[in-house]
Formats: structure tokens, C-alpha cells, sequence
């Protein structure tokens, strides 16, 4: 966001996948490009503080700009300013209380919620502290939150919690709990296992989106890896369906670490069929 030129690569880059839900007729979340435009990382990649504002600001008007311009198409697009974790989104080190967790991101979510947004989502949380002092900043500015954790090749958090743990947990400690759950930045090979084992447990309705990653790679392996792992997309598709077809509830899917368009057409042609 930082010129015209990044600004035109990111728009031509969202472009594409609205064209492919206008093809097949599907919803679209515009996840903005903010992950990491918070405090910490805004300096780490060369922002002063005051920055964050602009940054932030700029992410959301391309959003709206790029729903403007496919509102004719689809008709349910909505706009989701996305936080990403304080840390290392594969190491859940330097943990955060809930206190210094609400403080912190509390910078990002009053910005978004000063722009038309419809709601907030925290992409690649690794503990549940962290998460829950999110929901509790985006509760007193009244935004829906949605919370994506990350798991390792177990089905568990980096931290060792399990799923079911931290989502009884978060929804238990906080004033409006999110309005759903989503699982990102692990292959589905990874947590499958742990879905199944609570496939009749209340928890697992409030897991409602995935966004895997295209290899099945470990976190630590994909650290070290020095080459795209773009997976098997049509084995990625079918595991997408075998998703559904288990987890009818599911209704939020797209790309994580790998994936680029091939795999989410494999994932939107399964599911159509599941």
C-alpha cells in the first residue's frame, strides 16, 4: 500500500478472485491486506508509528472500492479488516495476558472501526489468551469478530491447547463471543482428526470457515523451506468436500499458505458437489 504500483498489483490480485466467485455465483469476504498492520510489525517493515492509520485506512477504502466495483456481480459481498497475531504466527511465544492482549490490539480494531467494515477477523492466532483480549477490543466497538487459529501437524494450537479448549474458553470470557470460528494455516490433514473426534460436541458448530494451506508441511518444515509447496490442488479440492460432507455447517473456504486460484476453483467445484 505503500505506492500506486503495490496499491494496482493488490487490486488486480483480488480481482481475480471475485471473478471467480461472480463465475461460480458465490459470496465473497474481502479480507484486507493488514495482517500485519499493527503496532509492532508497522515498524519492523519500515512505517513510523503514525503510519498506522493511513496504512489501515487505505486497506479498507480498497476494499470498498473493489466491492463498489463488483457489487453488480455478487450479490453478497462483505468487508472483513483482518488482524494478525502480535508474534510469530507459527510460535506462540512471548504470550500476552488477556489485559496487555485487548490493549495492544486495540489500536487496529479502533481504526477499522471508524470505516465501513462489517466485521473483523483474527487470522492465524496461536494461543487463546491473545484471542480473547481481540474479542473483548472489538466488543467495546461493537464490531463482530471472527477468531481463525492455527495448528500444528497434531490438531492442536503451537501451544499445546486443543480446539475445543480455547473455543469453549474464548466464547466462556468475553462479553459477545465471535460470531463464528475459522481454522487457517494448516493443511487439512492436520486437523481432521480433531473435527472428527468432536464431530457430536456443540464446540465444533462454532467452527464455521477454513482456510488451509496448500502443503502438508509441518510449520517448522515451511520456516526452513526455500521452494513453493503448491500441494496436489484436485487432492486438496477433494479433501475440501470430504470436509463438508462431515461438517455440513461449513460455509467459509479459501487459500491459505501454497494456494493461489487453481485451488480455490478445485475447492469451490467440490463443495458444490458435496
Amino acid at each position: 500500500m505503500k505506492d500506486d504500483k503495490g496499491s494496482d498489483a493488490i487490486r488486480n490480485y483480488y480481482k481475480r478472485y471475485l471473478k471467480i466467485a461472480k463465475d461460480f455465483n458465490i459470496g465473497f469476504i474481502l479480507e484486507s491486506p493488514t495482517w500485519r498492520a499493527n503496532p509492532d510489525w508497522i515498524e519492523k517493515i519500515g512505517y513510523p508509528d503514525s503510519a498506522i492509520s493511513e496504512i489501515n485506512e487505505k486497506a479498507i477504502q480498497l476494499m470498498v472500492e473493489l466491492k463498489d466495483e463488483f457489487k453488480n456481480d455478487l450479490n453478497n459481498i462483505i468487508i472483513s479488516g483482518c488482524i494478525g497475531p502480535r508474534g510469530d504466527g507459527y510460535k506462540a511465544e512471548n504470550k500476552m495476558t488477556v489485559e496487555d492482549a485487548q490493549k495492544y490490539h486495540s489500536t487496529q480494531m479502533k481504526i477499522f472501526s471508524q470505516t465501513p467494515v462489517d466485521m473483523v477477523s483474527a487470522i492465524t492466532m496461536n494461543y487463546a489468551e491473545e484471542a480473547i483480549g481481540i474479542v473483548r477490543a472489538a466488543n467495546v466497538v461493537h464490531i463482530p469478530v471472527v477468531i481463525s487459529f492455527t495448528v500444528e501437524t497434531n490438531g492442536k494450537l503451537p501451544d499445546g491447547m486443543g480446539l475445543k479448549e480455547a473455543i469453549e474458553q474464548i466464547d466462556s470470557m468475553v462479553e459477545e463471543p465471535p460470531i463464528y470460528f475459522m481454522i487457517n494455516c494448516a493443511h487439512p490433514t492436520h486437523f481432521i482428526k480433531e473435527l472428527q473426534d468432536g464431530q457430536n460436541e456443540q464446540w465444533i458448530k462454532r467452527v464455521r470457515g477454513i482456510r488451509a494451506n496448500a502443503s502438508c508441511k509441518s510449520h517448522a518444515e515451511l520456516d526452513e523451506a526455500t521452494e513453493l509447496d503448491r500441494g496436489n490442488p484436485q487432492e486438496f479440492g477433494n479433501e475440501h468436500k470430504e470436509m463438508k460432507n462431515k461438517f455440513n455447517h461449513l460455509n467459509v473456504f479459501g487459500g491459505c499458505c501454497g494456494t493461489d486460484e487453481e485451488h480455490v476453483v478445485q475447492i469451490i467445484q467440490q463443495i458444490k458437489t458435496a
